[in-house]
């Protein structure tokens, strides 16, 4: 076992979860994703990377291990379009999201204004502010620059 094989199966034993091939290898995914600077997945995207990678792992296992990753606090699930879910490992600190409508891309931003203005909000209405998330909508520029070639 690598290093890193290592310290996924220390991660799982840590959260209470078996440690079992299908657990390890979306543990692994998740992490690789994370490293290239994609960290929102969605189940059907995790299934059509394991069968890249000549995996026999089914979606439904993969359904369940995300669930159980889930709740083990290993991943956040997003519902950021039409009930579809998309899921990304928990850390990295507080972080709003902007998608793209047509595509689908996920961006991560912080802006210190917005995190102040909506503290501010919560103040004023009289709240203790436990969390947010904040999900902004629009086209990205890569969709925008598709649609003027089209026109063209």
């Amino acid at each position: 076992m690598n290093k890193a094989e290592s310290s996924q199966f220390d991660d799982l034993k840590a959260m209470g979860l078996k440690v079992t091939e299908p657990r390890l290898k979306i543990l692994s995914l998740f992490k690789k994703a994370t490293l290239e600077g994609e960290r929102h997945l969605s189940a059907e995207e995790v299934y059509k990377r394991l069968l890249q990678e000549n995996s026999d792992i089914g979606l439904a296992t993969v359904y369940r291990v995300l669930t159980q990753f889930e709740q083990a606090g290993i991943l956040l699930r997003h519902r950021f379009d039409e009930g579809r879910a998309s899921y990304e490992l928990r850390g990295g600190g507080h972080h709003d999201h902007i998608v793209c409508v047509r595509c689908g891309r996920v961006e991560e931003f912080v802006d210190p204004s917005i995190e102040a203005a909506q503290r501010a909000v919560a103040v004023r209405l009289g709240y203790e502010l436990t969390d947010h998330a904040l999900v902004l909508y629009g086209v990205c520029s890569a969709c925008r620059a598709e649609e003027i070639d089209v026109q063209s």
